[in-house]
């Protein structure tokens, strides 16, 4: 996938610094997610996931609203529910 420009929320920028998640990691994640999903109950976002092998194979799961110019990332979290799964 070729890369986009992208922002941050507010709340992205806390979680990042909170839990250490580099730039590196949410843009291998943002670009190139081994899983995309759409969200259950708004058509506007949309799951991208990652496994991040530095940080003992955790899934990365980033929620982007797709229909902002340019997309923006809503929040991101290690999903433990897809641990395993990817």
């Amino acid at each position: 996938m070729q890369k986009e420009n992208y922002e941050l929320s507010n709340h992205a920028k806390e979680v990042m610094e909170e839990r250490n998640i580099s730039y590196e990691i949410l843009e291998r994640t943002l670009f190139d997610p081994m899983l995309i999903e759409k969200d259950k109950f708004d058509s506007d976002l949309e799951h991208r996931l990652s496994s991040i092998p530095e940080n003992e194979n955790r899934v990365l799961r980033i929620i982007i609203n797709i229909l902002t110019i340019p997309i923006k990332v809503v929040t991101l979290f290690y999903d433990r529910r897809m641990r395993g799964k990817l």
